[in-house]
């Protein structure tokens, strides 16, 4: 274990002028990113990347800041760098809890005999130091997914593109925002193997834990739920964003803060059927989320609950709807 690691030790300093903190009396869930950034446990919170220094050597570390609500914290670093990044599931990781002092600083506290480490952040930079002596530099970073905006390719059924017009193409299809989907909503159209691209993003809901943080899910062809949550610095369990709920973790917890767009692509194959409609062979699927992959060609044992039961039938894609803001973009399948 390191002498000292820079998520467990932080004391930090915030420059932000009047940006408002959240307080329990204020509003419990943001859907405008514009509206969140004028609120500074919204600013604090996010990811920053650099190193921390020992005795002259450098190790890189990644940094995942979480708001908890009325200037509530968790920092978890992950040595190595940011998930998918440089960290992968099983490398080192540590967390903390912390909270704004009357001065206007983040505090997070450990017991160590060895001091207390000072960082400042300003102009997303955080600084830290013991004394004089530099300790860590990281900045902070605003991760975008490499399949962000991603075309439908030449014969792809465009589910929902941002019009009126494609928001007959579901059931309850319902445009807010401008030019977003709704949550609950279920595709018309049916498939059996086929890719799909799907855009989605959670609200800023900072005063929600575990299930009630922008809660959503992906049923691939009805029967298999991919979780959309914000899951933004937790483990990455099966009930957690990415995770194909009741089979399978993701291989790394990809989820980016809340009011991030973020992306899924998936690539699916339908279970067989024998005459008799008994299922020979299961499903099989391969899941990126944010461009990296969470789900490797997973063998899908047993539909999961919540929508339709397994069967030979073609089937359709479910955006669940779990009472939470979430929002959907730039849909579409390829395939039969």
């Amino acid at each position: 274990m390191m002498r000292k690691s820079i998520a467990l030790t932080l004391v930090v300093a915030f420059t932000f002028g009047s940006i408002a903190t959240v307080t329990a009396q204020e509003k419990k869930e943001w859907i405008d990113p514009a509206e969140a950034a004028k609120v500074l446990d919204y600013q604090i919170q996010g990811e920053y990347v650099g190193d921390f220094i020992e005795d002259g050597e450098k190790t890189k570390i990644g940094l995942q800041i979480i708001a908890l609500g009325s200037g509530k914290f968790r920092a978890v670093s992950f040595t190595g760098g940011l998930p998918g990044a440089g960290w992968k599931r099983g490398d080192k990781t540590e967390a903390v809890e912390g909270a704004l002092n009357d001065r206007g600083q983040v505090v997070f506290k450990l017991e160590d005999d060895e001091g207390t480490a000072i960082a400042t952040i300003k102009d997303g930079k955080l600084i830290a130091a013991e004394g004089d002596k530099l300790i860590a530099k990281l900045e902070k970073v605003n991760r975008q997914s490499e399949t962000i905006g991603m075309k439908p390719p030449k014969g792809a059924t465009v589910l929902f593109d941002g019009t009126a017009k494609s928001a007959e193409n579901w059931t309850r299809g319902q445009i807010v925002l401008g030019n977003l989907l709704r949550h609950d909503v279920e595709s018309k159209a049916k498939f059996q193997d086929h890719s799909l691209h799907l855009e989605f993003r959670t609200p800023f809901m900072p005063f929600a834990r575990g299930q009630g943080r922008g809660n959503s899910g992906m049923y691939v062809h009805g029967r298999y739920e991919c979780q959309i949550l914000d899951s933004f610095g937790l483990e990455g369990k099966n009930n957690e964003c990415g995770g194909i709920y009741s089979i399978s973790e993701p291989i790394v917890n990809m989820a980016l803060p809340p009011l991030v767009w973020q992306t899924y692509d998936v690539d699916f194959t339908a279970a067989r059927y024998d005459d008799a409609g008994k299922k020979i062979k299961n499903a099989r699927v391969t899941i990126k989320h944010n461009g990296v992959v969470i789900h490797d060609d997973l063998e899908l044992t047993h539909g999961t609950p919540g929508k339709h039961p397994e069967g030979p039938e073609p089937g359709i894609l479910y955006l669940q709807g779990h009472g939470n803001p979430v929002v959907f973009r730039n849909v579409w399948v390829l395939g039969k």
